[in-house]
């Protein structure tokens, strides 16, 4: 049985990676922090005859990643596919010197230390797998090359505290990476392209299923891609 878990799955890029990952085989858990959400979602793909179930947490709270560890350790023995997509953008339009350190830290306490705390929690069944594949959704804000050309759009854009939380989540990948490589697993930072979520209040030019389509890319496709990379839509992308 292939098996994979994607946190922050209840709607948008997530949904639609599960719908992807299911679709293709997996038994997929969606990871969902909110009870009634997730559970419509997954009734929604189950009546679809996908094999998706719930699976309770919160990536911004040690207590819940453990637990969510410990009830899918008690539904399989391995898990071949963990994609850490759970990710929030609570400030997008502060300049720096007004951004909030509060919101600062709630969007690294998901967008960086949860990928952590996840990939920490789960590795026991990571290893238990055979070629497991770990998937951190990053960003190409989070590209400090891309962020620092004053002639390409990302250059224009100064999102502090975001763009910051997905630069350090790319550094994450490759830590992860150097220490996981020699057990056959593979991680990689993805960005999915300029999707159309709430996350932009749905501003993107991107449907979820096309930002989808690249984690699940990686995630399962036998890629001569270097572990620990940065990736896009059209391949390896600047730090």
């Amino acid at each position: 049985m292939k098996t994979a878990l994607v946190t922050g799955a209840n709607k948008g890029i997530g949904l639609a990676t599960v719908e992807g990952l299911a679709k293709q085989g997996y038994r997929v858990w969606l990871g969902s922090r909110d009870f009634s959400r997730g559970q419509a979602a997954v009734d929604d793909l189950r009546s679809k005859g996908l094999d998706v179930y719930l699976l309770m947490i919160d990536v911004a709270d040690d207590s819940s990643v453990i637990q969510a560890a410990r009830t899918l350790n008690e539904h399989t023995p391995h898990l071949n596919i963990l994609i850490n997509n759970a990710g929030v953008a609570p400030n997008l339009k502060s300049l720096p010197s007004e951004e909030s350190m509060n919101l600062i830290r709630q969007t690294f306490e998901t967008n960086t230390f949860g990928p952590i705390r996840v990939t920490q929690a789960f590795l026991p069944l990571l290893k238990a797998a055979d070629h497991a594949r770990v998937i951190m959704l990053s960003s190409i804000v989070g590209s400090i090359g891309l962020s620092s050309d004053p002639n390409v759009i990302y250059g224009q854009v100064n999102f502090m505290g975001y763009s910051a939380s997905k630069a350090a989540l790319n550094m994450i990948t490759v830590a992860f990476a150097k220490e996981l490589g020699p057990f056959g697993i593979k991680v990689y930072a993805v960005e999915p392209g300029h999707i159309r979520t709430e996350l932009n209040d749905n501003t993107g030019t991107l449907s979820t299923q096309e930002g989808a389509a690249v984690p699940i890319k990686y995630a399962t496709m036998d890629l001569e891609a270097a572990n620990g990379g940065f990736f896009g839509p059209n391949g390896i992308l600047p730090w």
